[in-house]
């Protein structure tokens, strides 16, 4: 079980939005244990979401807005221009542990990023054809991943009940 403990009360600006940033990933990760193939792509609210669909969606906006931003070469995304839900549906030859996978890389690739890369740094124009700072990105996608770990809970609940935002952090030894 992926646990994260409570966020740092001091440390840099950067270490505080990375950490909150961690800890949104961890519930969304959190969420999905326990689930099979078949519950991952259930299609419960007529949109058509999924929480494998969510964790794509995650994925390719990790890329997008901290990679394509500042400059860094991603893997092929899925290319919203052509279709805009593109990012959100489940193929049927993408199997759970490549889109897992493709999510893990996308946050390593993220934060490699973060951690070069100072908050008041500028990226090239992002797709909203704005120029934004790295702060900016990060409190978007803090923004971003809580909200989508908001649908993935409760498409859990609607699965098999199971609710909670985070993972309980170990008790503490004596």
């Amino acid at each position: 079980m992926t646990t994260i403990g409570t966020s740092p009360h001091t440390g840099t600006e950067k270490e505080i939005l990375l950490h909150s940033m961690e800890r949104h990933r961890a519930a969304v990760r959190w969420k999905l244990e326990g689930l099979d193939d078949e519950q991952l792509r259930r299609q419960l609210v007529p949109s058509g979401t999924s929480l494998l669909g969510l964790v794509k969606h995650l994925a390719s906006v990790e890329y997008g807005w901290f990679c394509e931003t500042f400059g860094v070469e991603t893997e092929p995304l899925p290319d919203v221009d052509e279709d805009e839900n593109a990012d959100l549906r489940v193929e049927p030859g993408e199997t759970t542990a490549e889109l897992l996978a493709f999510y893990d890389r996308a946050c390593a690739a993220a934060n490699a990023v973060i951690e070069a890369t100072e908050l008041d740094a500028t990226g090239t124009v992002s797709w909203t054809g704005r120029v934004v700072s790295m702060r900016w990105v990060l409190v978007h996608m803090i923004e971003e991943t809580a909200r989508h770990a908001g649908h993935v809970d409760i498409l859990r609940e609607l699965i098999d009940g199971a609710t909670g935002a985070h993972a309980s952090a170990p008790a503490p030894t004596a």
